[in-house]
């Protein structure tokens, strides 16, 4: 891939020119279009990219040659920070998105209730899920459609953003149905075909890291969507499997601050799963908008003794207001704040 720096003077019509070239040379284009500059990504035949002479044409400042695997992923592709807007509810920049609700949707009482809750507290989206896949078959796997419905009944009393799980390509299309935002668990990180899959879809997608996902691995990852059209990607780290067993997982922020320097996407982090335990969750969860995170995805649950899926992370109603005065003290420290 080679990335075709426009100066910040240049038209319109010289940049149609270069796109008009590139398609002429039988090559694909992604656009980006920062504040002060365009920028063009330029994918395919090396020998048909080797063979433009970019660097002559009107407006044009330099090309550059991207040596990452991720290309549309990188930093140089788009220097200034994507901002994901939710149809209002912004995921990026200067804002600190929370999106918190139970793990799994149990009943439409369960769900109104944590969804005020988490619309009280401050939280811009409610997360719950409709179809759970789980490490054991036996285990509670979600009220799937009806849980949708469930998700959507909650939006339409508070207004909330909703995001859920989608765990195929072919519940793609029913979950966009009711879904704000797609959301792309750990283990299917690397389905590569339902990456694809919402990369066609104009659902904004949380891609959550792999269980044992390298970072290279995992924006690798967002690059099978962003090359499918789609670049609303958020990336959601969520702890990794190391030797470590008194938490559930091993959470990395020190991947939030790699992956700023990488990437121009937005990063969140899910201390619920990424400690397992939720007296480690509201310590984790300063640190992660600390260290920079763009937001966090929490556990709530109404009474997370009676939840059917991850109640010893869960949240207390009155833990979870506790947290967003916390988080919103040091958001303003970093320079990000709660919407």
């Amino acid at each position: 891939m080679m990335i075709i720096v426009m100066q910040p003077q240049a038209t319109r019509k010289e940049v149609d020119a270069v796109i008009k070239k590139l398609a002429e040379a039988g090559l694909k284009y992604h656009l980006s279009q920062g504040e002060s500059r365009t920028i063009i990504g330029v994918i395919g035949d090396k020998k048909s990219i080797a063979k433009l002479p970019v660097d002559v044409f009107p407006g044009v400042e330099k090309s550059v040659a991207v040596t990452e695997s991720y290309k549309l992923v990188s930093r140089e592709f788009r220097p200034e920070d994507t901002v994901v807007d939710v149809q209002g509810a912004k995921i990026g920049g200067r804002h600190l998105a929370v999106m918190a609700g139970p793990c799994a949707v149990e009943s439409l009482e369960q769900l109104l209730e944590a969804a005020v809750i988490v619309k009280r507290a401050g939280a811009q989206f409610l997360r719950g899920g409709a179809f759970k896949p789980r490490t054991s078959p036996y285990d509670f796997q979600g009220l799937e459609e009806k849980g949708l419905e469930m998700l959507a009944a909650a939006r339409e009393k508070t207004g909330l953003k909703v995001i859920t799980e989608v765990v195929d390509s072919a519940s793609v299309g029913l979950v966009s149905q009711y879904a704000d935002v797609l959301q792309i668990g750990t283990r299917n990180m690397q389905n590569f075909n339902l990456l694809k899959t919402v990369g066609r879809t104009d659902k904004p997608v949380l891609l959550k890291r792999g269980l044992a996902a390298t970072i290279s691995e995992w924006l690798n990852a967002a690059e099978y969507i962003m090359s499918e059209g789609n670049y609303n990607v958020i990336l959601c780290e969520r702890g990794i499997r190391t030797f470590e067993t008194y938490t559930r997982n091993t959470l990395d922020l020190g991947a939030v601050a790699a992956v700023k320097t990488l990437s121009h996407l937005p990063v969140i982090v899910d201390p619920s799963h990424g400690t397992g335990r939720w007296k480690m969750v509201r310590p984790m969860a300063r640190a992660a908008v600390a260290a920079g995170a763009d937001g966090l995805i929490i556990e709530v649950h109404p009474n997370p003794a009676e939840a059917l899926c991850d109640g010893n992370q869960s949240l207390t109603p009155e833990n979870f207001s506790l947290l967003m005065n916390e988080i919103g003290a040091i958001a303003a420290v970093t320079g990000k704040s709660l919407q």
